[in-house]
């Protein structure tokens, strides 16, 4: 059987999904139509139910929960690795809401997590998140970066005003539900299982024989990064909840949710059926 599956060229995804995607784990006669993209269109592809497994941002879940169901393995779930709000060095701040602000994607968890830091910010742009520290370099107001920018923004003079994954953390008292993997209610259910355990396998796989020698595959599409760069990436988004969300993580993503719906009055989730039952 062969399924369509997403996720990001980033290191902690492709990190995850090497050994599944080029056979190094034995798949049980499932095979896999790999897509690389950024989050935000991965994000867009969910909302139209493009693709039958698929990475995506936590901040897009409610839109797309009556297409899809939440995996246990493969999200990115942590402390301190939240998106930042920066700004050019020569940006006098008293107001955030006085500037536009570039975020990377509308539906995305960064611009939940902006919103429920800046609720009055309502003058942005939605942006490739790796455009962003250019719009912020040019002086066209301020932005939420995410991902690898996270450690080269310092290094091109910007500076960081809040760390928004600290404020979500004091806010809420719950790690950062930043990306998952889900799958589509309409594949079986003994088939979705079996792709989360695969998931699984393929990250122990990783962790067991490539952590400390990355794999061509995550340094093709690691876009130039440096491998110190790529091995902070995976260290920050890759953890025992990408292995198993398990209760602590559920947590977060149901906390999450309950953020999205405080923020869009009269919007209806259904939060018993929102991850995959073992």
């Amino acid at each position: 059987m062969n399924l369509t599956l997403g996720f990001s060229p980033c290191p902690n995804d492709t990190f995850i999904f090497d050994a599944l995607v080029n056979n190094k784990i034995n798949t049980g006669g499932l095979s896999f139509d790999v897509k690389l993209d950024d989050v935000q269109t991965l994000n867009e592809w969910a909302i139209a139910g493009k693709l039958d497994i698929t990475k995506l941002s936590y901040g897009v879940l409610p839109l797309v929960l009556e297409k899809y169901v939440v995996l246990n393995s493969g999200s990115a779930l942590g402390k301190g690795v939240g998106p930042l709000l920066i700004k050019n060095e020569k940006s006098i701040i008293k107001n955030v809401e006085d500037f536009l602000i570039a975020i990377p994607g509308e539906n995305t968890t960064a611009h939940l997590l902006f919103s429920l830091a800046y609720p009055n910010a309502k003058n942005k742009i939605f942006l490739r998140y790796d455009e962003i520290e250019n719009f912020v370099l040019e002086n066209k107001g301020l932005g939420v970066i995410i991902h690898e920018n996270r450690f080269t923004y310092a290094d091109k003079g910007l500076l960081k005003i809040t760390d928004l994954g600290d404020y979500w953390e004091s806010e809420t008292g719950n790690s950062i539900p930043l990306g998952g993997i889900v799958i589509k209610r309409t594949v079986d259910k003994l088939i979705s299982l079996q792709v989360d355990k695969l998931i699984r396998k393929s990250i122990e796989y990783a962790y067991e024989h490539h952590y400390k020698d990355l794999t061509d595959y995550v340094k093709i599409h690691s876009q130039e990064m440096s491998e110190a760069v790529m091995r902070k990436h995976i260290d920050l988004y890759v953890n025992d909840r990408s292995i198993n969300l398990d209760h602590t993580g559920k947590n977060a993503v149901i906390k999450l949710l309950e953020v999205y719906k405080q923020t869009r009055p009269g919007t209806q989730i259904n939060e018993e059926a929102v991850f995959i039952e073992v």
